[in-house]
């Protein structure tokens, strides 16, 4: 009766430990802009700021990260990318596939030298979709 009472402690610690990794980050953004590719495979240049009010949420428990704007766009993430640092950033990112199945890395950029204001880039092979976010 005693081992059955330490199994069962053991396994909801287990199961408790497990699921507290996971955790879930919202953002809301206040602009967008994007950039694509030309006929001749150059970048272009950057669109006009666009000012979107949407939520963006990065939940680590599902590995997805969701855009909620008027089409909502969802990126299952199939990749953890080291975190990079540098005098002027920190560049968290994830190799991600889009609900459409295109591959793509999606990239939540901190710039130190500015406030510690925050980015989030949405780069695929023809195009960059970039969000000025901020913390909820």
């Amino acid at each position: 009766m005693a081992k059955i009472k330490i199994y069962s402690i053991l396994l909801f610690l287990v199961l408790g430990l497990h699921t507290s990794y996971g955790q879930s980050y919202k953002f809301k953004t206040s602009g967008f802009s994007v950039l694509e590719k030309n006929e001749k495979g150059k970048w272009g240049k950057w669109s006009d700021l666009n000012l979107v009010n949407v939520l963006v949420t990065l939940d680590t428990n599902k590995s997805r990260i969701v855009v909620y704007s008027q089409i909502i766009q969802l990126f299952e993430i199939i990749e953890y990318q080291t975190t990079e640092e540098n005098d002027t950033d920190i560049v968290y990112s994830f190799t991600c596939k889009d609900n459409e199945g295109v591959d793509c890395t999606v990239s939540i950029i901190t710039r130190k030298k500015q406030e510690n204001r925050k980015q989030l880039y949405i780069n695929y092979d023809n195009r960059i979709i970039v969000y000025n976010i901020f913390n909820m």
